[in-house]
């Protein structure tokens, strides 16, 4: 994993469940590739998977994979850098991230 990739996606986690929001634009309008470069992430392209109400890694794992635009990120050859977020709590329950980086 790359750790300023992860301490962006684990700061969206927890955004999403202190503030009650799903998204991957923040309310202020930030971006996953603004939330990457102010953790101090210095990648030239940036994805971003997001999900929320699943009760293990298995189960949201599973539904990206099924989910075409989600497996198109993890399956990126670009993508070299990795980062995981959760957190618990908020409407959902669980709010997971995951922020990849070339």
């Amino acid at each position: 994993g790359d750790p300023l990739l992860a301490t962006a996606a684990q700061a969206h986690s927890a955004d999403m469940v202190a503030r009650s929001f799903y998204s991957h634009t923040s309310p202020e309008g930030t971006q996953p590739w603004d939330r990457a470069a102010a953790a101090g992430a210095r990648r030239r392209s940036i994805g971003e998977n997001i999900a929320c109400g699943q009760r293990s890694p298995a189960e949201v794992v599973d539904g990206w994979m099924n989910s075409p635009g989600h497996r198109a990120n993890i399956l990126k050859p670009d993508f070299t850098h990795i980062g995981i977020g959760f957190a618990g709590g908020g409407p959902a329950g669980t709010y997971w991230t995951q922020l990849f980086g070339a």
